[in-house]
């Protein structure tokens, strides 16, 4: 199969950055990278071009890490509360989900990703139970949820 080279201008998951020079089959670069302004050819005058793009890169990251680290330090702070049905024996009807979570913190005003919320399987326990949230590579933030119990589950 035909390879060509081209250069990033933007980040593509799963392929790269932008001011990366990464080698696509030739029709993928031909029918879409360079068409849709996401790429183009990696000639030499175009190589030349590229520190303009590192350094618009630098910049992005470091903004994108910074707002991560806010995000997580506002995310920390909250103790949200959910609360469960429960029937004879402590057996909870339903579950607290990360779509759950992810709903509560939109209500609070923080857009975070289902995906990003590291939830093994779904909380299904009265208690407190730390989720953790990834933000970013390399952000992390920790969230204490409490699960209670209805008040007349709570009575019997």
């Amino acid at each position: 199969m035909a390879t060509t080279e081209v250069i990033l201008r933007e980040k593509i998951d799963n392929l790269g950055a932008e001011a990366d020079v990464v080698k696509v089959k030739a029709g993928f670069a031909r029918n879409f990278l360079i068409p849709k302004g996401k790429a183009y050819e990696a000639t030499k005058g175009n190589l030349r071009q590229i520190e303009n793009l590192q350094t618009s890169r630098v910049k992005r990251e470091a903004e994108e890490l910074a707002s991560a680290q806010d995000l997580a330090g506002k995310i920390s702070r909250l103790k949200p509360k959910f609360t469960l049905d429960l029937g004879k024996g402590g057996k909870a009807f339903g579950s607290v989900t990360s779509i759950d979570i992810q709903k509560h913190l939109e209500e609070k005003g923080y857009t975070v990703d289902r995906h990003a919320i590291q939830l093994d399987k779904p909380i299904k326990t009265t208690g407190k139970t730390d989720v953790e949230i990834k933000l970013h590579s390399e952000v992390n933030a920790s969230l204490t949820v409490t699960v209670e119990a209805t008040e007349d589950a709570a009575a019997e």
